[in-house]
């Protein structure tokens, strides 16, 4: 057998064997990726349910709104402070910053999240807050941009106006004006996360930037505002309580949830990780029952559940 065909045939199985393994390595890396991009979306789930129950409980035990925006700030704000020193998005002009810092989740949005807590239940907040942030945004950029949803987006909003009157309806019969209040409250906190997304996609700024610009700018302007002029009741909570509310409030919905966020949006894709978000309007009313003991009627259930077939809609729609 010539020198030179063996040669060949060796070059020819080394090639077939490298692209192989390198098949191999790819699928072993890609199922990897997968499974990184599904823990961060069910983890994105857990926070944001885990938000709005954690968050009722607070303000419904002693402490007020301003007390545990205070927590959540004070604790964010301190881990934030490497990221704000490494990655400040020195890039973008200040107004973009300004934007961000304001209409991101920091204190205007936790403010108006805690305020509606204090009036209505979990359930509520993940219908009018969550559930309804899709609609809102869509009327925020047709009489910003004039830009028209398709026909499934359509569909998905109107389904989602649907549940929320189911939800809403027993409450509102019988005279709830503290639940309109919190009703009204969940609006806004949606429309301010509204203009957020709508500023994000114009600027795109990263996870480390927002970090940084959002729970330092926010705990630097509010806590001193906290402390000097508004009403405290923390004196009155025990230590535990205030603990595990810092914590929780700060490290999750403050920081780990931006950060698993991003991971599922790199290895999932924008549209699924979307997707997951659907569940977290029944996520947390179902999580409210044995933590708060907040029962929904058989009409809220409905409304929670055509509020989710609203959103997958709105998802499948993009």
């Amino acid at each position: 057998m010539p020198l030179r065909y063996l040669v060949e045939l060796s070059c020819f199985r080394y090639r077939r064997w490298y692209h192989l393994f390198r098949a191999q390595i790819g699928n072993i890396m890609t199922e990897t990726n997968r499974a990184l991009g599904l823990a961060s979306a069910f983890a994105v789930i857990i926070i944001w349910s885990g938000f709005i129950v954690v968050s009722r409980a607070g303000v419904t035990t002693g402490l007020t709104p301003y007390d545990v925006a205070a927590l959540r700030f004070g604790v964010a704000g301190l881990v934030s402070i490497p990221f704000a020193i490494l990655y400040w998005p020195r890039h973008l002009p200040w107004h973009a910053q300004v934007m961000i810092a304001l209409t991101g989740p920091g204190i205007l949005y936790s403010l108006m999240m805690y305020m509606g807590l204090s009036q209505a239940s979990a359930a509520y907040g993940g219908v009018f807050a969550n559930g309804v942030l899709p609609l809102v945004t869509m009327l925020f950029m047709f009489f910003l941009a004039k830009e028209l949803p398709s026909r499934g987006r359509m569909l998905g909003a109107a389904v989602i106006m649907i549940g929320a009157f189911l939800v809403a309806w027993h409450g509102l019969q019988a005279g709830g004006r503290n639940l309109l209040v919190g009703i009204t409250m969940f609006l806004c906190a949606a429309a301010v996360l509204s203009v957020y997304m709508t500023v994000l996609k114009r600027w795109q700024a990263t996870p480390q930037q927002i970090l940084g610009l959002v729970n330092v700018v926010n705990a630097a302007v509010f806590l001193p505002i906290w402390f000097w002029f508004l009403p405290s009741t923390m004196e009155q909570v025990s230590t535990g309580t205030l603990v595990f509310q810092g914590l929780f409030q700060g490290l999750g919905p403050g920081f780990a949830a931006a950060i698993f966020f991003a991971l599922a949006t790199v290895h999932l894709g924008p549209t699924p990780t979307a997707g997951f978000s659907a569940a977290v309007p029944a996520s947390a009313a179902v999580l409210a029952i044995p933590v708060l003991g907040e029962a929904l009627t058989a009409l809220e259930w409905v409304g929670v559940a055509v509020v989710t077939l609203g959103l997958f809609i709105v998802v499948r729609a993009r």
